[in-house]
């Protein structure tokens, strides 16, 4: 579904990713994980196209898209939930949900997609005519990963979606994160959370300085002692 190929992002004259290659294929959860300042947000920058690479090739779905501005990506079905939610506060619940699906046309399927995002997060059903400002961080989180299901994406990019949260509310988020994997979203998890993120992954990768320094299933990264001394804290 997604491949990238050698691809090298500068921020100026600064090199943040180096050479990075990683695939994802369609049905999988796949974790990004790594040190702060490792180049994880960038990496998914770099596919939704916010900081494009310099160098490298960025394919999804069989089509180049490391030359296409954000909203193409978007149309194409891939769709990003950055760091930090970034709802827009003045807006209610409703009309930031109704923001996600801006560049569709299908009216009845806009409506079924309204209903089931609704059915998997019913605090904002509860919520829907309250300003998106007032939430609980849980519930823009919430929000936020809500608005991007509302492009009916393929690929859904998510960076740090535990940040700032309560351990019950991060436990219910995963929880929805795997049931969106199972109804046919495919995912790309940026987690500092290394330990959740892989248990609930198929594959992982780990990246250091920039750089992919190792990738394999999920289980088995669990398992490696470097893994384990660096980031899940045995």
């Amino acid at each position: 579904m997604l491949t990238i190929e050698g691809i090298d992002t500068y921020y100026g004259n600064i090199r943040a990713l180096k050479n990075i290659s990683i695939e994802i294929s369609e049905g999988e959860i796949v974790a990004l994980i790594g040190a702060n300042g490792a180049g994880k947000t960038t990496t998914l920058k770099s596919i939704s196209g916010i900081t494009p690479p310099r160098n490298g090739r960025i394919r999804f779905m069989d089509q180049d898209i490391h030359h296409c501005p954000p909203e193409k990506i978007v149309a194409m079905g891939l769709c990003h939930v950055p760091e930090g939610r970034h709802i827009f506060p003045q807006l209610t619940v409703l009309e930031n949900l109704e923001m996600g699906a801006f560049l569709r046309r299908d009216k009845t399927g806009i409506r079924q997609d309204l209903d089931y995002i609704l059915s998997l997060f019913p605090i904002l059903a509860q919520r829907r005519k309250q300003a998106g400002g007032t939430l609980s961080g849980g519930e823009q989180q919430m929000l936020a990963i809500s608005r991007a299901l509302m492009g009916r994406p393929k690929l859904l990019l998510l960076d740090e979606p535990s940040l700032g949260l309560a351990p019950l509310i991060i436990k219910q988020i995963f929880e929805i994160i795997e049931k969106i994997n199972k109804d046919g979203t495919t995912i790309f998890l940026i987690e500092q959370n290394a330990n959740l993120a892989l248990k609930s992954s198929h594959r992982g990768y780990v990246m250091e300085n920039g750089e992919i320094s190792l990738s394999d299933t999920a289980g088995n990264l669990l398992k490696n002692e470097d893994v384990k001394k660096a980031y899940l804290g045995i």
